[in-house]
């Protein structure tokens, strides 16, 4: 018997039901016994969000400062932890981050093969990349990653998750399509939590090399890699911008939140569709750059 910990937060409900279709395979295994953890904070956060508390809630996000939780139930020693977690502003949710920088978390990381789950937007590599440093600091090892991103075009998208996470309308609109993750890719997550089954009967989670190869677990877009770059340098910036003016929820935070909302608005309309066309007229120039980012974010199973 061998002991597998899956730890997640869900607002929409979304991850939650990819988490639970990924893990059906070691749920139903007499070879495994499954703890799931589902993470608490101890004052929610809303959903839908109202408008400016969800741009409230970035600095936070981005300056990996976790919010408290509630206590963690999981106990005792585990031979897998799986970790899904939500994008926000470009980060992993704080609730993720809480869990990691808690003891608790810690204890039941450290020394331990990890496996993360995303569920996004389209833009996860900088989220990655904390949630990395973050288990290397728990003392665990990332052996895989699974991504699942809307496959909408990255203009529509735009607007359908805003809408979705501001009114908690998902549906197609004006032509556009629903928000979120489609139907068929939540469908098939099991086929991943299948090859960690192979592979915890075969031991493997005690090796160093990827659990999920050769399953296109993490696809990069390249022509996202640029724009996540510069959304990462402004989202640091307005973040320690905003905390000049107190805690989450502060009325002198409030004009700040404000103008970093304006920017935003102004990006998107603007710099976005500016940097997509430039993006594509330099493509040929930088294919290699591109081709190499790519190779390093979809480690370690690869496409």
């Amino acid at each position: 018997m061998k002991r597998v910990l899956v730890v997640h937060f869900s607002q929409t409900g979304q991850l939650a039901r990819i988490v639970r279709r990924l893990a059906s395979p070691l749920a139903a295994s007499s070879e495994i016994e499954l703890v799931e953890e589902v993470l608490r904070p101890h004052t929610p956060y809303p959903f839908p969000w109202p408008l400016l508390r969800f741009f409230d809630a970035m600095p936070e996000a981005v300056l990996l400062d976790p919010p408290a939780l509630e206590p963690i139930a999981a106990q005792g020693d585990f031979d897998l932890v799986v970790i899904a977690y939500q994008v926000w502003f470009l980060s992993p949710s704080g609730p993720i981050t809480a869990f990691l920088k808690s003891d608790a978390g810690k204890r039941l990381v450290r020394g331990k093969p990890v496996v993360t789950v995303i569920a996004c937007r389209n833009m996860w590599l900088n989220a990655q990349e904390k949630v990395k440093q973050l288990i290397g600091e728990a003392g665990g090892e990332l052996r895989d990653n699974v991504v699942f991103t809307d496959r909408a075009p990255t203009m529509a998208t735009l607007i359908t998750t805003p809408r979705w996470l501001l009114t908690g309308k998902r549906d197609g609109f004006l032509g556009l399509p629903p928000a979120g993750i489609s139907e068929a890719e939540i469908a098939g997550a099991g086929r991943f939590g299948e090859a960690l089954l192979r592979a915890l009967r075969e031991g493997r989670e005690k090796g160093g090399g990827a659990m999920l190869a050769g399953l296109g677990a993490a696809r990069v877009d390249p022509r996202l890699i640029f724009s996540e770059r510069a959304g990462k340098r402004a989202f640091g910036a307005w973040s320690r911008v905003i905390r000049l003016g107190g805690a989450p929820g502060s009325w002198l935070r409030l004009p700040l939140v404000v103008l970093f909302c304006l920017y935003l608005v102004a990006m998107i309309l603007a710099v976005v569709p500016a940097s997509l066309l430039l993006q594509r007229l330099l493509r040929p120039l930088l294919a290699r750059r591109l081709e190499s980012q790519k190779t390093y974010f979809e480690a370690p199973s690869g496409p």
